[in-house]
């Protein structure tokens, strides 16, 4: 016969067990929500491979803009492509070994335009703050690099941002060369929020591996503050971000293609 004290020592071994399988799946839970978030940003590798960050964001259910026009979607959106058809050209296939240069004016002011088939984007770059991220892109800027390029990628669930920059429109391209983080610590990066309007830099989660793909920040997104934040996108760019968030992206699970065709004719920098 098992004793009292025998089976009160049995019924906590078994309530012991219960805790630990709650524990255990709790763990599995977590690890597989954050996999699923952690592959929202495609970015850029040395070499032109491409690495997806893994088990570097972490999901965050609450809203971080209440008054957010654009929400995700549980199905592929049937919105029409609201962009025009690309000027005639081609992607140039251009590569170098090393980073050009600094020759940039870290004083002046320098504005980026891109002109793409959903309208212009243009935005103010942060010289002095991101002094070789900013002479990279205007470096690529003028040998045409950007030009007829593809935004392959965006997404409308945990964070906010279309991305942009590979000349392959696959996430895996890049100019052969890898620049420094920049500027992790602006003012406008707040409470681990990256705020709309913002332009950044993608990488693979490691330090100084951004290369030429970056992304646009349609909506307040929960990011770490890992990206090079390198300008501020116009009033006018917004509503043009605005209107390809609309659109939706492919997948209808929030991180695919944008259904809106976004190619940028071209992209130039200018010096104010």
């Amino acid at each position: 016969m098992v004793s009292q004290e025998q089976r009160r020592r049995q019924l906590a071994r078994e309530k012991f067990l219960r805790q630990q399988q709650r524990r255990t799946a709790a763990r599995r839970k977590t690890h597989t929500r954050n996999a699923v978030i952690a592959s929202v940003v495609g970015v850029l590798v040395a070499g032109g491979a491409l690495s997806y960050v893994t088990g570097v964001f972490k999901n965050d259910d609450k809203k971080t803009n209440a008054g957010a026009e654009v929400t995700p979607s549980a199905t592929p959106s049937k919105a029409p492509d609201p962009c025009e058809k690309p000027a005639e050209g081609k992607v140039k296939s251009l590569s170098w070994k090393k980073e050009p240069a600094v020759t940039i004016d870290k004083s002046a002011g320098y504005t980026m335009k891109m002109a793409t088939t959903c309208g212009d984007i243009d935005i103010a770059l942060k010289a002095s703050a991101a002094p070789h991220t900013v002479n990279s892109f205007a470096f690529l800027a003028g040998k045409g690099y950007f030009d007829h390029t593809k935004c392959h990628r965006l997404t409308t669930n945990g964070i906010y941002v279309l991305q942009c920059g590979d000349p392959t429109a696959q996430g895996s391209g890049g100019p052969g060369y890898t620049i420094p983080d920049e500027n992790l610590k602006d003012e406008t990066l707040k409470d681990g929020v990256y705020p709309a309007g913002t332009i950044a830099m993608a990488n693979t989660g490691q330090a100084h591996t951004g290369g030429s793909q970056y992304f646009l920040v349609y909506q307040d997104s929960k990011l770490p503050p890992s990206y090079t934040p390198f300008g501020t996108i116009s009033k006018s760019g917004m509503t043009v971000l605005k209107k390809v968030a609309t659109a939706g992206e492919s997948t209808g699970q929030g991180d695919g293609a944008p259904n809106a065709t976004v190619v940028i004719n071209k992209m130039t920098v200018t010096k104010s």
